[in-house]
């Protein structure tokens, strides 16, 4: 490698060493998505002359953070650590959460060099959020000119350049694992069952996924109605969107994040909608084979509800009389008092009674059940395994936060020195924290090299198949959920 300068098939790229690896930060995959390219699917980058020096990471998407504009449009970049040495080396692709909203690709617990460091290749991209990425406008006069699901088809572009071009950095293009938490695990099941991604990867880690959150327009509609509200516009204002600032845009968003989920609750905006990039809800696509022969590893967090019971950080409903108006809503009603008798029943104690029953519903109508029905549809095409991260530090129990979403990050990317993967651990003895860590990340790394994560974690076969417990203990668990899945039977939300 001349001065760390590597071909691709739209230019040549310099990168640089850090750390004993090499990395290319800031490649662009897809053209700008500005001007006449504003809500519009992604294009494929044209190729540059000379050679870009890729030493940087690209701008984060335009988003709003605690009331502040940051990002840019102009966004749509990937970023690849590679170890100095090896060819055909197995390639895991990451893409970041942040609920369709916010998140970027550079975040620091996102740099992926423990990864590196175990002989793997490291792949992140920024994709369109929000408006920009992940609303639909295209049933709305005026509007015939915008595309819907652009955020997907960043995925879905950038996903199509790692696979022509990842060979040049030392991967294989047959080896590839994607990856995400959150919004990045939907995205997991989204490309599953999106026929543009087919035969770009070959496994899957699908961390704390909301395989329930696909909607039709129709569905999604009831959302852009707040946006407009927000905006206080009115249909025929759409078409502006094409003019406004961004930051102006987003206002409209932010009044949609504080609105939704009490005037609708359980409706996800932003969100990956039903098109042609994404025919069928992907659950469906999935257990009629959309990812034949595609090795899945999914789960979630034993609170991933924890943070729904407090309505400023949740699109989700945060009170049993939210939950009944969902169920009246869509025709459920009748199911409504079986489930919260179920969670009732089960509050274990460790907080207030009824705040637990609610945090083990929403952890479960959001996450776990959607997450089994998830194995259910993919155990027939491809081996299949099942984690339950239940870690619990000394300082998520004094603050509150128990074991909830995005816990378990620090120990997926071995990165505990920053910011909240910091506090979270601050107080647990070394040898603790090294245990859990290492048997995480060392299973990711296992599966991303060999496509097994252990030979001591039984694949998933049905409701009462182990599975793999994350915790002070560790180790395959038999964890029966035939009642947990019989009580939600094969009941389906905001389904036009």
């Amino acid at each position: 490698m001349d001065n760390y300068v590597v071909k691709t098939a739209s230019g040549k790229v310099r990168g640089f060493a850090e750390d004993g690896q090499i990395a290319f930060l800031g490649v662009p995959y897809a053209m700008p998505p500005v001007g006449e390219l504003r809500l519009k699917r992604a294009v494929p980058v044209k190729p540059w002359e000379g050679v870009l020096d890729a030493v940087a990471y690209g701008p984060k998407a335009v988003q709003y953070n605690d009331g502040v504009c940051e990002g840019s449009e102009d966004c749509l970049t990937l970023n690849i650590r590679r170890p100095m040495e090896g060819e055909k080396l197995p390639v895991l692709v990451y893409i970041h959460g942040g609920g369709y909203n916010s998140g970027c690709a550079s975040d620091e617990l996102y740099h992926g060099k423990s990864f590196v460091s175990h002989g793997i290749v490291y792949v992140s991209f920024q994709y369109r959020l929000n408006v920009f990425g992940f609303y639909d406008f295209t049933g709305y006069p005026g509007c015939e000119e915008f595309d819907s699901n652009c955020g997907l088809s960043d995925h879905i572009v950038a996903m199509q350049w790692i696979h022509e071009n990842i060979r040049a950095f030392g991967g294989d293009p047959e080896r590839v694992t994607i990856a995400g938490e959150s919004a990045g695990g939907t995205s997991m099941i989204a490309l599953m069952a999106a026929p543009g991604a087919k035969g770009t990867f070959g496994q899957v880690i699908a961390s704390s996924a909301l395989p329930n959150c696909f909607f039709t327009k129709e569905t999604a509609k009831k959302n852009i109605d707040l946006f407009l509200e927000g905006m206080g516009w009115t249909e025929k204002n759409l078409p502006r969107l094409k003019e406004i600032e961004a930051y102006e845009v987003l206002k409209g968003n932010e009044y949609v994040a504080k609105e939704h989920q009490y005037r609708n609750p359980g409706i996800f905006l932003p969100t990956v909608s039903i098109d042609d990039l994404l025919p069928e809800r992907p659950l469906e696509a999935i257990a009629r084979g959309s990812a034949e022969g595609i090795r899945l590893m999914i789960g979630s967090n034993l609170h991933e509800g924890t943070m729904f019971v407090r309505p400023e950080q949740t699109n989700f409903p945060n009170s049993w009389d939210m939950v009944k108006e969902m169920f009246v809503k869509n025709h459920n009603e009748a199911g409504f008092a079986r489930i919260k008798d179920y969670y009732e029943k089960r509050n274990d104690g460790s907080v207030n009674g009824v705040e637990m029953a609610f945090i083990n519903f929403a952890t479960d109508y959001a996450f776990q059940m959607p997450a089994v029905r998830t194995a259910q549809a993919q155990k027939g095409h491809g081996p299949v395994w099942m984690y339950r991260y239940e870690f619990m530090s000394q300082m998520a129990r004094k603050t509150g936060m128990l074991c909830s979403h995005a816990m378990d990050l620090p120990c997926d990317f071995n990165c505990l020195e920053f910011g909240f993967s910091a506090f979270v651990f601050q107080d647990e003895p070394k040898e603790t924290v090294e245990k859990i860590v290492n048997d995480v990340h060392l299973r990711w790394v296992n599966f991303i090299k060999t496509g097994d994560p252990g030979q001591d974690w039984p694949q998933y076969a049905g409701y009462d198949s182990p599975v793999m417990i994350y915790d002070r203990m560790g180790g395959a668990q038999q964890l029966d959920r035939t009642e947990m899945m019989d009580v939600w039977g094969d009941m389906r939300f905001y389904e036009d």
